[in-house]
């Protein structure tokens, strides 16, 4: 059983350098929101319409800013930004049991594998020829890894992840269960009317701190590799193709599809369900908001949205319907416009006489 982490405030605080308001030696044994936090747990209030629920917040202590202490009687930890406070105060509570080192006998390794004594083999892994297992790496259940792969040191592979061959993995990633790095891209050509399949001799690399979705899917590159960088955060169920490049700290939400050889510059955010057409570039500090299709490059910094905001069903098959008219109702007003230069300009010569 693990043991139940207990910390004071004052020992929080002094980790995340807050300003502690309250008796410094107050307990936190766990994390919670504002509604469900009862004596005992850390609360923290990062979107200002949760404000509401502070007047009723039973919570031991609340991380918030400032500006917001007086909207709270009790204790607090006051930080210039909440939610980054709680995301470090997160890993003290942590349960997730920590894997011993060494290799399950279940396991299937090549004899030229190279495994680090500290790292975890879990049962029924598969690890090919020619492959690199760092230190401290954690590899679950039913993993496999292809011929040639690497994986960097305190890298962890949730149980049932698939890398095939030739992908080079950095340090101090983590793979969800169910992903799938280095499957073939979509690639064919027409061959009068028959799809002939094309090679993908590439491969894939994946920088430093990246985390990767259950579900997701990096394909490997047709020639060159795929390219993730250093710090990238890709949710769940999302499918990155062929010869794709993510700049380092971009983060994308669930079910986007990134299609071949697009570029995605660094510090982007990518929100859920977007799409992105092939061979297009997209700069650097760039958010795509949900359900956005990005049909052409992005060449300067900002907030990129398409599509139509949610409206009542009635509402929206109204609109629809008049969108079906919108090439003939441009045509229409072509015409008055050109009616309306040609008596503006009669008036003008009429004038002039």
């Amino acid at each position: 059983m693990t043991k139940m982490a207990v910390y004071t405030l004052e020992e929080l605080a002094s980790r995340i350098g807050a300003t502690l308001k309250g008796d410094p030696q107050t307990p936190v044994t766990g994390l919670a929101t504002l509604q469900e936090a009862g004596p005992g747990q850390l609360s923290f209030l990062a979107n200002n319409q949760y404000r509401k629920y502070l007047a009723d917040c039973r919570a031991a202590a609340v991380l918030l800013k400032e500006e917001d202490q007086a909207l709270f009687a009790g204790a607090a930890l006051v930080v210039p930004d909440p939610y980054v406070a709680f995301a470090a105060i997160s890993e003290l509570f942590e349960s997730r049991p920590v894997a011993a080192a060494g290799v399950h006998p279940t396991a299937v390794i090549a004899e030229d594998a190279q495994v680090d004594p500290s790292a975890s083999i879990g049962p029924c892994v598969v690890i090919e020829q020619g492959v690199v297992i760092g230190p401290d790496v954690v590899i679950g259940a039913q993993s496999f890894i292809g011929a040639r792969s690497q994986l960097g040191e305190g890298g962890r592979l949730a149980p049932r992840v698939t890398l095939y061959h030739d992908v080079i993995i950095g340090k101090r990633v983590v793979i969800q269960s169910g992903a799938v790095i280095g499957g073939e891209g979509f690639g064919f050509a027409n061959d009068q009317g028959r799809w002939k399949k094309v090679a993908q001799l590439g491969g894939v690399r994946i920088g430093d701190d990246v985390e990767i979705g259950a579900n997701t899917t990096v394909d490997r590159g047709a020639l060159s590799d795929t390219l993730i960088g250093d710090g990238v955060k890709l949710d769940n169920q999302i499918m990155i193709a062929h010869n794709v490049q993510i700049g380092e700290h971009t983060a994308m939400a669930g079910c986007a599809g990134i299609s071949g050889s697009t570029k995605i510059g660094r510090h982007c955010m990518i929100a859920g369900g977007v799409g992105m057409v092939g061979h297009i570039e997209v700069c650097d500090n760039v958010f795509v908001t949900g359900m956005t299709m990005v049909t052409r490059s992005i060449t300067e910094p900002g907030v990129y949205s398409s599509g139509t905001a949610m409206q009542p069903a009635a509402e929206w098959r109204k609109s629809a319907a008049r969108m079906r008219h919108l090439d003939d109702m441009f045509r229409r007003l072509q015409q008055v416009e050109k009616g309306l230069a040609a008596v503006t300009s009669g008036d003008d010569t009429a004038s002039d006489a």
